[in-house]
C-alpha cells in the first residue's frame, strides 16, 4: 500500500492516533559477555555455550504513556511481521496506529498484509538511534549477559521476568524511551488530528 493510500485511509477514519516504535531483537543459546569482577591475578570463569537455536522478540513501544506489546515468534520474515501486526490491530482497535519502524528486509516486502488500522512509517536507513524500541532491547540484553541457557524455554521465561517490571510500571519504559524529540512530536501530530 502506498503512503498517499495510508494518508487517506487515515484521514477518513475517526480513530485517535497512537504511534508505537517497533523492533523486533534475536534472543539466543549464545550468551554475550561483559566485564565481570574478580581477585586481582585470577581470571573471571566464563561459561559459553555453544547452541544455534534462537526466538524472536517482536515489540511495540508508545514512549509517551510507557505500554507495550511483546510476542515471542520463530523468526524475522514477513509472516511473524503480519502476525505481530495483526495482533497489534486487534490489541489497539479502538485506536489508528502508526508503527514506526526500520528497513529490515522483512519490513519492506511489497506483499505485507496488515490490519486496517495500521499504517507503517519507516526509518531512515542506518539510524536505529532513532528508534526508542532499541533502547529497551539494549536493557534486555544486559540483563541476560553473561547467562547460558539449555534451551529455548527458559531463554524466554527469563527475558519474560525482564519483560514484567516494565510492564508493572509503565513509567520505567517512559523514562527509558520517551525521548523528549519523540514525545514532542507525538503530541503536536495529535493537536494537528484532533
Amino acid at each position: 500500500m502506498s503512503e498517499a493510500e495510508d494518508e487517506e485511509r487515515n484521514r477518513s477514519g475517526k480513530k485517535p492516533l497512537k504511534v508505537l516504535a517497533f523492533d523486533e531483537a534475536r534472543f539466543g543459546l549464545i550468551n554475550w559477555h561483559q566485564r565481570r569482577y574478580c581477585p586481582k591475578g585470577f581470571r573471571p570463569p566464563w561459561v559459553v555455550k555453544r547452541a544455534y537455536e534462537w526466538t524472536y522478540l517482536y515489540a511495540a513501544v508508545d514512549p509517551t504513556t510507557g505500554e507495550s506489546s511483546c510476542l515471542y515468534l520463530p523468526g524475522m520474515d514477513r509472516l511473524c511481521l503480519e502476525t505481530f501486526l495483526g495482533h497489534l490491530g486487534e490489541a489497539y482497535a479502538a485506536h489508528h496506529l502508526v508503527v514506526v519502524l526500520d528497513g529490515a528486509p522483512s519490513h519492506r516486502s511489497e506483499g505485507i498484509a496488515y490490519p486496517e488500522n495500521v499504517s507503517l512509517l519507516r526509518l531512515p536507513r542506518y539510524s536505529p538511534e532513532l528508534n526508542p524500541a532499541e533502547r529497551w532491547f539494549q536493557e534486555f540484553r544486559r540483563a541476560l549477559s553473561n547467562r547460558v541457557f539449555e534451551a529455548v524455554e527458559p531463554l524466554q521465561e527469563a527475558l519474560t521476568e525482564v519483560l514484567e517490571p516494565y510492564w508493572r510500571d509503565p513509567s520505567r519504559l517512559r523514562s527509558l524511551t520517551g525521548y523528549a524529540w519523540w514525545v514532542e512530536a507525538v503530541e503536536s501530530l495529535g493537536h494537528q488530528c484532533s
